[in-house]
């Protein structure tokens, strides 16, 4: 531990709060040793050398619309996000999802879901501020709340009873992105998509939130019955199929539907007897 409050020290521009940052969590309690590990594999990352691509790397429908906006309602996006987008939304498109966006800001990015998705696609669009209402339309509804507050969350659910599609980029607050996770991931229904934007920061309260998420993902309480293993899948387990990291964004993937359990078989008929 000394050595790393040390190594801590010795960093140009360290106030108090870096320095606790590095050796404690949030709560004040000291950060796993695996943890350390973790983020001194990061630090000495070698640093790749620069190769130009062969050839232009391909836009996403995504990235091609939000190029494309040249003037009318806002769009405000970290480019690297198109990416992320398409790789887990592009098989919702021409499918019609009920889609919620925390955060509507200027309004250019509730066309840029009708876009991408397609006719009959419905946006809900949640913001603090009352003037966003000026975005609303036959395909587009705009809700007035605090994402941060359970009392309007529970109101929206009364309002919109499904949701396959719902993205957050609202207040970028930590506490109001887990407050939002808490009050609509159960809510989404099987086979959709949680996208939280703007996790930035490497002491990130709500990537300690979600890392308290995947640990539980990785619950295993096996049953061997001769022909292999079987491990009971927690209600949580069976609900979420997984969760990406990706620089300033997760993603949460819920299952299509409800898995029981893991399961492990055996198939041939020769192994090694140390095993």
């Amino acid at each position: 531990m000394m050595r790393q409050i040390l190594n801590v020290l010795r960093r140009p521009r360290r106030t108090a709060r870096h320095i606790l940052s590095a050796v404690c969590d949030p709560a004040g309690l000291p950060r796993p040793t695996e943890e350390y590990r973790g983020m001194a594999l990061a630090h000495r990352w070698p640093m790749e050398p620069h190769r130009p691509h062969a050839s232009p790397v391909s836009a996403t429908p995504l990235e091609a619309y939000f190029d494309g906006v040249t003037d009318g309602p806002g769009v405000w996006k970290w480019r690297h996000y198109f990416d992320i987008y398409h790789r887990h939304l592009n098989h919702f498109v021409g499918r019609q999802p009920v889609v919620v966006e925390i955060g509507v800001y200027s309004g250019g990015s509730l066309a840029m879901w009708h876009t991408y998705f397609g006719a009959g696609t419905h946006v809900h669009g949640i913001d603090i501020e009352p003037a966003c209402r000026a975005y609303a339309n036959a395909d587009t509804t705009i809700h007035i709340g605090d994402q941060a507050d359970p009392t309007f969350w529970e109101a929206f659910r009364r309002q919109v009873p499904l949701i396959d599609v719902l993205i957050d980029d609202g207040g970028h607050v930590p506490e109001q992105q887990m407050a939002s996770v808490e009050a609509m991931l159960p809510h989404i229904r099987p086979g959709g998509i949680y996208i939280c934007e703007d996790v930035t920061g490497t002491d990130n309260t709500f990537q300690h939130f979600v890392s308290g998420l995947a640990d539980l993902l990785h619950a295993y309480a096996p049953i061997s019955d001769g022909s292999g293993h079987v491990s009971p899948t927690s209600s949580f387990q069976a609900s979420i199929h997984s969760l990406h990291v990706y620089p300033f964004v997760v993603v949460i993937e819920k299952r299509a539907a409800p898995m029981p359990s893991f399961s492990a078989p055996r198939h041939g008929t020769q192994w090694q007897p140390h095993l």
